[in-house]
C-alpha cells in the first residue's frame, strides 16, 4: 500500500512538471476576414450629415450602442453616434446610398418602441444643449433680466431653441 502511495505521489509530481511547463513561444493563429467585413467608402462621394432625435430608449448601453450599431453597419454611412442623454443621433452618410427616410427605418426596425423625430440636414453636428441655450439667450434675449430671459428662450424664433432645450 505503501508503494502504491509513493508511485501515485510520483506519478503526480511528473505531470505538476509536464503540466507546468512553460512554453518560450506562444502560439500564433492567424483569421482570415472576408472582404464583405471590411466597409469600404467612397472618396468621391458627396456625404450629408444628418441629425434626429430618438424617443423611447431606456439605457444607454442596450438601446443607444443598438441603435448606433445597425446605422454604422449601413452601407454608405460614415460615421453614426447616438448619444443616450440627449436623445440625439449624429449620422453621416453618402447621400447617393443612404437617404434620412432609410435611416428612420433602420432605428424604428431595431425596435417598436423607437421613434425618430426632428430629421434634418445640418452643416454641423451641434453641441450640447446648454451650449445652445446660452447661445440663444444671448443672440435672442440680450439685455434682459432672469425672468424675461426665460420667456424670451420659449419664444425664440432660432432654429436651436425651437427644440427641447
Amino acid at each position: 500500500m505503501k508503494t502504491l502511495k509513493n508511485i501515485v505521489a510520483l506519478l503526480v509530481v511528473v505531470m505538476v512538471f509536464i503540466a507546468c511547463k512553460n512554453n518560450e513561444q506562444p502560439e500564433v493563429k492567424t483569421l482570415e476576414t472576408a472582404a464583405s467585413d471590411v466597409k469600404e467608402l467612397d472618396p468621391n462621394a458627396t456625404y450629408a450629415k444628418a441629425e434626429f432625435t430618438i424617443n423611447g430608449m431606456t439605457c444607454a448601453m442596450g438601446c443607444a450602442k443598438t441603435i448606433e450599431k445597425k446605422i454604422a453597419k449601413m452601407e454608405g454611412v460614415k460615421s453614426a453616434k447616438v448619444d443616450f442623454d440627449r436623445e440625439l443621433a449624429m449620422v453621416e452618410y453618402d447621400e447617393a446610398r443612404v437617404t434620412p427616410t432609410l435611416l428612420e427605418e433602420t432605428v424604428t426596425n431595431v425596435a417598436d418602441t423607437y421613434k425618430v423625430e426632428d430629421m434634418k440636414t445640418v452643416i454641423n453636428f451641434s453641441t450640447a444643449k446648454k451650449a445652445c441655450k446660452e447661445a440663444c439667450e444671448k443672440e435672442c434675449c440680450a439685455n434682459k433680466d432672469k425672468a424675461e430671459k426665460m420667456a424670451c428662450a420659449t419664444d425664440c424664433e432660432k432654429a436651436c431653441c425651437a427644440k427641447k432645450v
